[in-house]
């Protein structure tokens, strides 16, 4: 079906093992063991279409209008990309790969190089407004990334159609501030030897872009996550950012795993998370305490570490600027909260400690069992 001329011998085993891999699945109708599930799983989404691998592919021809469109609307996305962008171009220099990025609907929005500017199948791909869906282009990194919200690679026959059997790519689909999938990064190459390696390199890349919207969302607060005996301060970190009235305005995938939020949890606030006084993490900013590590109600507990934005704005804080012990009610909550961050975030060890029920301290902290 693909007739790339394979390199060296291993090459040649890889690519034949997949033609024989879409013989079973497309010819057939036969799963192949020897090829990853959700490759078969989009071959099986193509033909279900109707689509046939032997069909000739063409890539949209895109007017300046919807150009100016797709970047004035993206261009929260674009511009935290852009110094990712750049140094994928610095590690890909010598290996024909190029990095595209696109929408959440597999829209390329921007380029980055570097692209042969005299190799047609590069400059059919690498324009801003092109089609790149699995609905357009049938399987491609691109699609199946954002089709499994997963890291994928897919070398050549890997793809659905026949002509674009020379394109190697890895993918990794992109989590936006709320928690939704706001596009992809690719990494793709043309008639270029196999670099299974792209795919850490895609991850680890699109995982420095969602820190960079993250951080780009107007905040008070922000709040660096890590569990217990984990360094603090790289790419690896859970980022919250939190508004002056201790909503969470934003997180990145890492704190979104970290505290169990799924999409629809839209603004949760600090106090349904951690089982502290969430006021507290705006003294310990102030304060410029080192990480420490705090309870969450899951009885979990996480390194937090705490810092003012500094170009943001604690106007309307509330309470953050009142003490903890301004009457009755506060000063009860206070010893409650307490006693649930000495018993490291256990509930039930709490109340007994307080000799009351775990009702109870839900009801007076104002949270739900």
């Amino acid at each position: 079906m693909h007739h790339a001329v394979p390199s060296t011998p291993a090459e040649q085993a890889r690519l034949g093992h997949i033609e024989r891999a879409r013989r079973s699945v497309l010819l057939e109708g036969q799963p192949s063991p020897g090829i990853e599930p959700w490759i078969q799983r989009s071959w099986q989404r193509c033909l279900a279409r109707g689509r046939q691998a032997g069909e000739t592919v063409v890539f949209d021809a895109v007017g300046a209008a919807d150009i100016r469109h797709l970047t004035d609307s993206n261009r929260p996305l674009i511009q935290a990309a852009e110094p990712t962008l750049h140094k994928l171009a610095r590690a890909m220099a010598d290996t024909r790969y190029f990095a595209i990025l696109t929408n959440a609907q597999g829209v390329v929005i921007t380029v980055g190089g570097p692209v042969n500017p005299s190799e047609p199948r590069a400059t059919a791909i690498a324009r801003v407004g092109v089609d790149l869906s699995e609905q357009a282009v049938g399987t491609t990194a691109i699609g199946a990334a954002l089709a499994e919200l997963q890291p994928v690679w897919l070398h050549r026959g890997e793809h659905f159609f026949d002509a674009n059997g020379h394109y190697s790519c890895a993918g990794a689909p992109l989590w936006g501030p709320q928690g939704d999938c706001v596009g992809m990064l690719d990494l793709t190459g043309v008639d270029v030897a196999e670099r299974p390696a792209l795919k850490h390199l895609v991850t680890q890349s699109a995982r420095s872009i969602e820190n960079a919207l993250t951080l780009a969302q107007p905040h008070a607060l922000l709040l660096r996550l890590n569990w217990p005996g984990q360094g603090l301060g790289d790419d690896g970190d859970g980022l919250v950012c939190v508004d002056a009235d201790g909503h969470v305005v934003g997180r990145n995938r890492a704190a979104s795993d970290m505290l169990a939020l799924t999409h629809g949890q839209q603004r949760p606030h600090c106090s349904d998370l951690f089982a502290m006084h969430w006021e507290h993490l705006f003294d310990a900013a102030r304060a410029r305490r080192p990480a420490a590590e705090q309870p969450l109600w899951s009885g979990l507990r996480l390194q937090v570490l705490a810092s003012l934005n500094s170009g943001g704005s604690e106007a309307g804080h509330g309470m953050a600027s009142a003490s903890p012990t301004s009457g009755l009610k506060d000063i009860e909550a206070a010893l409650i909260r307490q006693a649930v961050q000495a018993a490291r975030g256990n509930v039930m060890e709490a109340a007994r400690a307080l000799g009351i029920s775990r009702a109870t301290v839900y009801r007076k902290l104002g949270r739900r069992p």
